[in-house]
Formats: C-alpha cells, structure tokens, sequence
C-alpha cells in the first residue's frame, strides 16, 4: 500500500481541459484547484487575445472561487528569432499580454525562448543567447518585472539558459514531461533551480517507441520514473500544474496525484 505524503505544493491545471474559452474553464475548474494556467497561446490577429471583459470575469472568478492564476504567453512570436523585426514584434506581443493580464496578479508568466539553430556549435549558442538578452533588456526596459518571467524547459539543454536566467535574474518553468522526453536530466535541473522555479508543468509522456508524446495523463509514465517525479515533487512548495489539455487526462493525472499525496481534494466532472 502506497503510503500519501503532506502535499506542500500548489495544485493547478490549464485553462483547456473542456472544449471551450478560457472563462467558462475556469467557472468549471476553479472550486477544484489553487490556480488555473491561462494559456494564451496566441496572440495574433489582436482578438485572439481576451477581451477585457473577460479579464474582468476572471478577477470576480479568482475572488469568488478562491482561485489563482499563471500565465503561459504566446507562442506564436518569438524574442530569440534571428529577424530582428520578429524579435521587435515579439517584445510588443509580450508586453501587451502582461499589461492586459496584470488585473489578474498571476504568480508567474511562462515564456518561451525557443532555440532557433544549430544546439552543436558554441558560436551558435552565445549568437542565440545574444539575441536573447536584447530581447529581454528591450522586454524589461518597458516596465515588465523579470521576477514575473519563467523561463521554461524546453527541447534544448536548458544550460543554453543559465547565464540568461543570473543575468536577468528569472524564474524558472520547470516542464518536466519536456525533460522526460528530451533526456535531460531531471533531479539536476531541479537542483540546480529549486529556488528559482515558479511553476512546474506536468504531465505523462509515453516513453515507449522511437518518438515519445508528451502531455498525456501521468498513468502513461513508467512506473519508476513516476516515482522520481514523485520524490521531487515531494520537496517542492510552488505550483504545479498539470499540463494536460482533456478531461481525461487530467482526471487520470489526478488518480495517480491522489495516491501519492494527501489534501487534494476530489474533482468532480461537471
């Protein structure tokens, strides 16, 4: 019999569990966890971003349903594309998010910087985080907090990072299924960013074949690799969300949470 551990983190999932905006997702799930991860994943033509009344709803939904908020910005633009024009565009994307979504107070906001080349070559790293810091000066420079930033784990070495997240001094997105699936190694990356991480994202990843798929349910991970997300997850006090985008991988996600830690609460399908 698996024995439940104290649960000191923060539960959340995302805003995408039913086929629906972000809204009436939270009207369903926000009774049921202690923050809702608002994927905004696209920010172009202008009314792919919420509107302002919806905005308003989801502070009247925090208030009424004691729930909180992290924001996962836009991938559709990015801050390390070699055209600076895009790199331009993406900072005005960026920051038109963060001031639209500011009423919202969000712990963090989770950014992307995708690695646009070549991971063998150490001229095309430091050319790419080059670019990277610009952007992020340029980002800051409007006024945007960079203690409001988690850099996420993405499929490079998240090393390429690390002089990025000391310089600007920025949280961390600990995307463990991302881990799980490139190889990398996870008791290190936390590690080495335990107190810097702001989120953790998880969610299962079929390990099985050439080509493993990631943001299944946590039924799906091997059982000894369970276990060491387990362990880590017993130490960690911020939030975790499970980045999970069905109904049924989130309730099959919770099932196995349910066995390993005490205090979350039942999850009911409405």
């Amino acid at each position: 019999m698996t024995t439940q551990s104290h649960r000191a983190f923060k539960l959340g999932t995302t805003s995408f569990i039913y086929p629906d905006h972000i809204v009436p997702n939270v009207e369903r799930l926000g009774a049921h966890f202690e923050e809702i991860e608002l994927l905004i994943f696209e920010s172009m033509p202008d009314d792919a971003l919420p509107p302002e009344q919806d905005i308003q709803k989801l502070v009247s939904l925090s208030q009424a349903l004691d729930v909180g908020y992290n924001v996962h910005l836009p991938l559709d633009v990015s801050l390390t594309n070699p055209d600076p024009q895009q790199r331009i565009h993406a900072r005005e994307r960026i920051v038109q998010v963060m001031n639209l979504t500011r009423p919202l107070n969000a712990s963090t906001h989770t950014l992307h910087l995708d690695y646009n080349g070549p991971a063998s070559g150490p001229e095309d790293v430091r050319a790419w985080q080059k670019r990277a810091a610009h952007s992020l000066d340029a980002l800051f420079k409007e006024g945007i907090d960079p203690r409001q930033i988690s850099v996420e784990t993405l499929n490079f070495p998240f090393e390429f990072v690390d002089p990025l997240i000391r310089e600007f001094d920025l949280q961390v997105c600990l995307d463990m299924g991302h881990i799980l699936k490139y190889g990398y190694d996870l008791e290190r990356t936390f590690d080495t960013h335990r107190e810097r991480i702001a989120v953790i994202h998880l969610h299962g990843v079929d390990m099985n074949g050439t080509y493993f798929k990631d943001h299944l349910s946590l039924d799906r991970l091997p059982d000894e690799v369970l276990l060491r997300v387990i362990a880590l997850l017993e130490k960690y006090s911020g939030v975790v969300s499970i980045e999970v985008f069905n109904l049924g991988n989130l309730e099959r996600s919770l099932t196995v949470l349910n066995t390993h830690f005490e205090g979350l609460g039942s999850f009911v399908h409405k």
